[in-house]
């Protein structure tokens, strides 16, 4: 006789399928309008690419593997000789691989197209739908080559190599790489943010040579093949360039102490290290050390805004993905008032993220030639670095609760982006500098508050009025720091409502107006007003097996 629990459990079982063969672009009906209204339209044979790449199962298992077997210190080879090695998982060199091959860290520098920083953030956009560790290393090689051309003989060994859509983890002096990647080692552990209170001292050897002595409590992918640093020296803080093999092809003394254990982020190695002998080469001005990276920082930052509001549509994805399969009380979740009421609430948050990314986009491809573009861009890029990073956690939380255990089994991808959303809030700044940050902008640049008011006053009435609100926080006495978070979050959802009542349809701008300017919203997602017409935002937001088709 058949025993019933030796039987095969039914494939179906109110089970949704996994989201998987898809293509992250073309289903993507706000991302493609967004990039071809900005400027970036030419991109969309490669955003394809990228949008079948990033839905494929190929790139989820990769994603999965690498963040499972996590990166191993090795400091020292098996016969006792430093080496300081950090080995990844093969899923990990394939990721880079793909990232590096497709012109991600590159095609700003390479391609002078009109619109070609829309077009890349579209790229960024796709691929932190994928898998984020790898977008650590590819956004610091990236902005690496704005601080590299301050020393026009490093840019001149090491931009063609840097710029090679290619990858190449072997660890060789310059002259044998096919393609290198750089990082930044800043912070120390007395100082963290305050990066005044470093303490790594650099002592000249001559010819624009130095010689670096001290620690770095954050290196985030340490085996690149380069890093930028700070180090003092007479002048004060100084930026350094740090290769990792001299040009006899011995090793730099580079010495990493341990990896972070981290919360999320497991695929991309952050350690500790230690100068301690290090050679180095001087790059910008001696005793600004700060101000030259700054500009690394900048770029950094505008592409924490990009891959926050790709790791908000990746969730969004895999929310309305389960609620279109899943069947609970007779109904599809996605059938369902409550629910629909959620997932709309979660739509037009990521609209509105997208939205604001693309556009600060718009504005790094136009600020070389138009003063109030350069303005927006200094401006909004921290404005945006800080509320996304905000909005993203708990849009993953709330998403993974719309599968309920589904969503909290490491087996779900949305388990993996819970430990990653916070991360993007730390890093480059964390809320308080950030809104630091934007104050004092705002004080030292004064025109560009004038034209962000005139930003959010394209939209209509509704954010208008929002505009009008933050004129007076401005003007308001008493200490502008300790209202900083307000006045920054203020900025940023008016400057959203502004972009949705400009291009969203209307009953999604209606929505977005009244729920986050207007105060009809309750203090959790899901919570839009009864008018909020949540069904059709949502078909809106996912055409595929939502019910749309």
């Amino acid at each position: 006789m058949n025993d019933p629990r030796l039987e095969p459990a039914p494939q179906s079982a109110n089970q949704p399928p996994p989201l998987v063969g898809y293509n992250a672009w073309s289903a993507d009906r706000v991302l493609v309008e967004a990039v071809k209204r900005e400027g970036g339209g030419w991109i969309a044979e490669r955003a394809s690419r990228m949008g079948d790449l990033v839905g494929s199962e190929r790139m989820q298992t990769l994603a999965t593997q690498a963040n499972r077997y996590a990166p191993e210190l090795r400091t020292h080879d098996r016969f006792g000789n430093r080496s300081d090695a950090v080995e990844y998982h093969p899923a990990y060199h394939e990721l880079m691989a793909l990232a590096f091959g497709a012109g991600l860290h590159s095609l700003v520098w390479t391609d002078k197209r009109e619109g070609v920083w829309v077009a890349r953030a579209a790229l960024n956009y796709l691929w932190n739908q994928g898998e984020n560790g790898v977008a650590c290393p590819v956004t610091m090689s990236f902005a690496a080559v704005r601080v590299l051309r301050h020393s026009a003989k490093l840019a001149e060994e090491w931009e063609p190599k840097l710029l090679a859509c290619d990858y190449d983890p072997r660890p060789l002096p310059l002259a044998q790489k096919r393609a290198v990647t750089i990082g930044m080692a800043m912070t120390e552990r007395q100082g963290g943010s305050d990066l005044r209170a470093n303490s790594s001292r650099a002592a000249p050897l001559g010819g624009g040579q130095y010689e670096l002595t001290g620690h770095k409590w954050f290196c985030s992918a340490p085996m690149s093949d380069a890093f930028f640093t700070l180090a003092r020296t007479e002048a004060g803080l100084t930026c350094f360039f740090v290769p990792r093999s001299l040009s006899d092809g011995t090793r730099n003394p580079f010495f990493i102490e341990r990896l972070k254990d981290k919360c999320g982020n497991r695929s991309n190695a952050s350690s500790e290290i230690e100068y301690r002998g290090t050679r180095a080469h001087i790059v910008g001005e001696e005793g600004r050390g700060i101000a030259t990276l700054i500009e690394m920082a900048h770029l950094t930052r505008f592409d924490i805004v990009v891959a926050s509001a790709g790791m908000m549509r990746a969730a969004l994805n895999q929310a309305i993905h389960h609620a279109a399969h899943r069947k609970a009380f007779g109904r599809r979740l996605v059938e369902q008032p409550l629910m629909q009421n959620v997932l709309a609430d979660l739509s037009l948050e990521t609209e509105a993220a997208a939205l604001l990314a693309f556009r600060l986009s718009r504005a790094f491809d136009r600020a070389e030639d138009d003063g109030r573009e350069r303005l927006l861009m200094r401006l909004i890029t921290p404005i945006a670095k800080y509320w996304l990073c905000k909005r993203l956690p708990p849009l993953v939380v709330e998403a993974m609760e719309c599968l309920g255990g589904n969503g909290y089994v490491e087996e779900a991808p949305l388990a993996r982006l819970y430990r990653e959303a916070p991360l993007n809030g730390i890093w480059e700044g964390s809320g308080n500098v950030i809104c630091l940050d934007v104050l004092r902008s705002v004080e030292r640049e004064p025109d560009s508050v004038a034209a962000l008011l005139e930003e959010i006053g394209r939209g209509g009435v509704r954010s208008r009025r929002g505009g009008t609100a933050i004129s007076q926080m401005l003007k308001e006495s008493g200490s502008a720091e300790s209202r900083g978070r307000r006045i920054v979050e203020a900025i940023s959802v008016a400057l959203q409502a502004s972009l949705m009542e400009q291009h969203a349809p209307q009953e999604a701008a209606d929505a977005f107006c009244a729920s986050r300017l207007e105060g009809d919203w309750g203090r959790a997602f899901g919570t839009l007003p009864a008018t909020a017409p949540c069904e059709a935002i949502v078909r809106r937001a996912w055409p595929l097996g939502s019910g749309a088709d």
